[in-house]
């Protein structure tokens, strides 16, 4: 009988996309059988701290609590190049600079995301209001927050939904730093044997290397969770987030993550962790 491994990520057509590969069947591993299973991120990192399962996307903030639980995959990450999660505020506010949103009221999509970690680090005074990613643009817009974070789609949408941008908290962060913002990852758990991870390591870079080699097929796919966006739209969000940086981290997307954790460990923001990655 096959050994089953559970594969877990948020429902979104970047996370679809980089998975194609493997549950399409293009790619696969003798004696393996791979069950895919969905949950928005905040979802998965709260799953992940009873290790339920054996690859599962999570946040970089999660993984400093995670870390004695799963090792991260140099394969299937979202970074942020330049761009990424959004700090918005409707187009009456008196708000014009983050700075200004030091105390206020601020809807952020949950407790565990590394958009909250990185507006933390930025303006660590803010009041959060913890909702579903899907709900911070309504309640900025009914006036229950002052402000508004957005991540995956609404980062595209958020001047044509009519909000004002404050900050585009990964800009700022490769203006800082020369970094990309490194958000979401795959991670592996850190009980299963040694061959079994190295293998499951390569199994999921040959999936997120069939995607990219395969972008016409596996955008097509990606489209059944793409949330409303049409197709031009879907293609520049999965461009975003499925690249360069989700083939291979390399040692800058290392540095990235170091980096990341260990600026927020200084502000006493999460545990001082050392990235561990599993090797191929």
């Amino acid at each position: 009988m096959p050994q089953t491994i559970r594969v877990a990520h948020s429902p979104d057509s970047d996370d679809a996309f980089m998975f194609y590969g493997l549950f399409s069947g293009a790619v696969k591993a003798d004696g393996l059988e791979f069950v895919q299973e969905f949950g928005d991120i905040e979802s998965l990192n709260r799953r992940a701290q009873g290790v339920a399962h054996d690859i599962t996307a999570i946040s970089v903030h999660a993984y400093a609590y995670l870390h004695d639980k799963y090792v991260l995959l140099d394969a299937g990450a979202s970074f942020g190049d330049g761009y990424g999660p959004t700090v918005i505020v409707n187009q009456t506010s008196r708000f014009l600079r983050l700075e200004d949103l030091g105390g206020a009221r601020i809807a952020v999509p949950g407790q565990w995301t590394s958009a909250v970690l990185a507006l933390k680090m930025r303006i660590p005074g803010f009041d959060p209001m913890f909702v579903d990613f899907k709900d911070v643009g309504r309640v900025v817009k009914l006036g229950k927050a002052e402000g508004g974070l957005v991540i995956h789609e609404g980062q595209l949408t958020a001047r044509e939904d009519g909000f004002r941008v404050i900050e585009d908290l990964g800009a700022s962060w490769k203006e800082r730093t020369g970094l990309p913002l490194p958000l979401g990852m795959n991670a592996l758990r850190r009980d299963l044997p040694a061959p079994l991870r190295r293998t499951l390591a390569r199994v999921m870079a040959e999936t997120v290397a069939y995607g990219l080699d395969h972008r016409e097929q596996a955008l097509d796919y990606a489209m059944g969770f793409a949330r409303g966006l049409d197709r031009k739209k879907a293609d520049q969000f999965v461009g975003m987030y499925v690249n360069d940086w989700t083939r291979d981290v390399g040692p800058r997307g290392r540095e990235a993550v170091r980096l990341f954790l260990s600026e927020a460990a200084g502000l006493g923001l999460v545990p001082r962790v050392t990235p561990e990655f599993q090797e191929r």
